[in-house]
């Protein structure tokens, strides 16, 4: 979570190509093995990051072309599959395709006359729902022209495993400029040369990866239990009560949200829906502060209220709304690969009819959210869940994740106008996967605007203009907290 601070490197030129290519472990987390392998038993489990970018115009496809290729030598990773490991026992290992083919991944296409930015979009979705061919690097690019009114549409695909959505907004940083102009001096590397891992090599390599972690966990373990010893000795009342808290803070954690959630979203299947929302930065940070709270807290508050109304619209009631959140783990010292997060649900704060209330409220549970001891408790029981068949692991996490009605992200992004191949970036719209939930929305802001991309399931939203309606007039009703002249205020 943030309050959408712009904290990206605005343009390739200006990454550090150190922290950028090095550190990337070469084997999955134990988090994102169950997401890759999750998804072959449970479709609905599918984690696609998709960034639909709009731009004012096509850009120059030749250097479209060579700018992926440059990023390829930068991040390896974008030249890497991932091999299962022999058996399945231990994480999937990312190795350098030798097939790589870069025209596979980097697509152009044309739409018919007539065409907006809607029909491009359902392109980007029908994209989004289509599973990765797990033999190649999981991203898939495409260019999109035929716009009437001259633009040109950019999408990106990536596979949970292979970065979160901050990881994912440093890596297309590699591809932005501050001009429209080439960069002709940028730094480069030899690509990583092609690598024929076999099965049972990747077991070897995951085996060794386990191997060079076991002292630094050992160690970990063995100062931490003995802090505790020491702290039991030294005051017992006060160790007990640590360990009474923890144990209430994963009781809070891993127990469902205390709402029922709202029956008229209760299917759950494979279709999914775009929509996109903005808002100006500014005037969405004057609302947030006329009501006390962040960016964040409004935009949560904002989505809550466009469910209210769409409970509304179909005469139904509503109560607090299920939700889930990731809160940010990454430092900036992080490589761009791999993924940094925890996540945490509660019950959101629908019924509230009055907005700066419901922010509020918001603030309230997001705050009390952020100091919980047993925030990670996901990602340390993921080497115990991995373990499960891929059939009781993906029943397990879908149990989990479709008592949610929505999920909402906010991600920093880019405080300055950049460029994609000598076309200007207007807009950036993010859509995180909905894997059980009803509804997921991402927040990016880009340069003064907050871009909000909204993936709905079609089997629990099935009047999704309707609910998009609903958010939209929700955000009016936040954004006017702020009063006709506050929007223009830093």
């Amino acid at each position: 979570m943030t309050d959408g601070v712009p904290q990206i490197p605005p343009s390739a030129v200006d990454v550090d190509l150190s922290a950028v290519a090095d550190g990337w472990d070469r084997s999955m987390s134990d988090l994102e093995t169950g997401m890759w392998r999750m998804e072959e038993s449970q479709p609905r489990l599918r984690t696609p990051i998709v960034a639909v970018d709009l731009l004012d115009r096509p850009p120059d496809w030749d250097r479209l072309v060579r700018a992926h290729e440059w990023a390829s030598h930068i991040v390896p990773r974008i030249r890497m599959r991932a091999v299962e490991p022999a058996f399945g026992l231990g994480n999937p290992v990312w190795s350098v395709d030798p097939e790589f083919d870069l025209g596979y991944h980097l697509r152009r296409i044309r739409l018919p006359a007539p065409a907006d930015f809607n029909h491009a979009l359902r392109i980007c979705r029908h994209m989004g729902t289509e599973p990765f061919d797990k033999a190649r690097p999981p991203w898939v690019a495409m260019l999109i022209e035929g716009l009437d009114d001259g633009r040109a549409v950019y999408v990106v695909k990536t596979h949970h495993s292979m970065t979160d959505g901050m990881g994912g907004i440093r890596m297309m940083t590699l591809l932005h400029s501050r001009r429209s102009a080439p960069s002709p001096n940028k730094p480069d590397r030899l690509p990583a040369p092609p690598e024929h891992l076999s099965h049972f090599e990747a077991l070897g390599q995951d085996v060794m990866t386990e191997v060079r972690k076991a002292p630094g966990r050992i160690t970990g373990l063995i100062t931490g239990a003995t802090r505790a010893a020491v702290g039991a000795l030294a005051d017992p009342i006060g160790a007990a009560s640590d360990a009474l808290g923890y144990a209430n803070s994963l009781r809070r954690i891993v127990t469902p949200p205390p709402a029922a959630g709202l029956p008229l979203l209760r299917g759950r299947g494979l279709g999914r829906w775009f929509g996109v929302l903005e808002v100006g930065l500014p005037e969405f940070k004057a609302a947030a502060r006329a009501a006390h709270g962040s960016i964040n807290d409004a935009y949560v508050a904002a989505l809550l209220g466009g469910f209210r109304r769409y409970a509304q619209a179909h005469g139904q009631q509503i109560g607090p709304i299920p939700m889930g959140m990731p809160v940010n783990m990454r430092a900036a010292s992080d490589p761009s690969g791999g993924n940094r997060f925890a996540a945490v649900r509660f019950a959101g704060p629908a019924a509230e009819a009055d907005p700066v209330e419901r922010i509020k409220k918001v603030r309230a549970i997001v705050l009390g959210l952020r100091e919980e001891p047993a925030i990670d408790a996901i990602d340390l029981a993921a080497p115990v869940l991995k373990r499960l068949p891929n059939w009781l692991l993906a029943e397990w996490y879908l149990s989990q994740s479709t008592g949610l009605d929505l999920q909402a992200s906010n991600v920093a992004g880019v405080p300055v106008p950049v460029y994609l191949a000598g076309a200007r970036i207007e807009r950036m719209f993010p859509f995180g996967p909905a894997p059980g939930c009803a509804v997921m929305a991402t927040l990016v802001s880009h340069v003064g605007t907050c871009c909000i991309g909204v993936n709905l399931d079609t089997a629990a939203v099935t009047a999704p203009k309707l609910f998009m309606r609903c958010l939209q007039e929700s955000l009016d009703e936040v954004i006017a907290l702020a009063g006709p002249d506050e929007g223009t205020q830093r």
